[in-house]
């Protein structure tokens, strides 16, 4: 038996999708309202506030305009939240050298919470794979994938467009799967059931 691979509707992921563009607001609102603070301070630099202004106009236009662009088209999701990212840091280099400690401790966190969020984002794009394996499963997750070994899988029911996984460690799996299993696939799975658990503790589609 070769190891198997499901492509999967993983809830996490599709939370972390619907939820993209949020976090885009909020990264605009805040360079915008940075923007503004700049401006009416004294040592006023035009370089400085009309580059966060034009950046956090152009993810408020990404945002307004692009509802399913960003993730049509993943490389312009990453791009504009890496300069996120880029422009937290700067903003905290910037307040750091002012002597602004407070504020640039706020603005690393920001760096650092948004650079998190584009590791999960690229690993959502591109991970929402279940594998059945010889030695076990594993199912993606967010922040790391989880690996099952056999021994400890109590039951899995697969169907054509679903499967469940119920594990020893009370943890239970339900995904749907984006594409419907062909019959063989659906077999093969049923195999490595028959072949790793006892016969109880696999359901069969009626």
């Amino acid at each position: 038996m070769d190891a198997i691979s499901l492509s999967i509707v993983h809830p996490s992921f599709e939370r972390l999708k619907r939820s993209g563009r949020v976090f885009h607001f909020i990264a605009a609102l805040i360079i915008l309202s940075h923007a503004v603070n700049h401006a009416l301070q004294a040592e006023f630099s035009p370089v400085y506030f009309w580059c966060q202004l034009i950046i956090a106009l152009d993810i408020l236009i990404l945002v307004f305009a692009g509802k399913q662009m960003l993730w049509q088209l993943p490389k312009l999701n990453f791009f504009f939240r890496v300069t996120e990212v880029i422009f937290f840091l700067g903003i905290s280099i910037v307040q750091l050298s002012a002597s602004h400690w407070l504020t640039s401790v706020i603005y690393f966190g920001l760096c650092m919470a948004y650079a998190y969020l584009f590791y999960c984002e690229r690993k959502a794009a591109s991970q929402e794979w279940l594998s059945i394996q010889h030695i076990g499963i594993s199912i993606p997750g967010i922040p790391e994938n989880r690996f099952f070994l056999w021994s400890n899988i109590n039951q899995i029911e697969a169907h054509y467009h679903y499967i469940h996984i119920e594990t020893s460690l009370r943890r239970n799996f339900d995904f749907d799967l984006r594409k419907n299993l062909s019959f063989e696939e659906l077999e093969q799975i049923h195999e490595f059931c028959r072949h790793y658990l006892t016969i109880d503790r696999v359901i069969t589609p009626g």
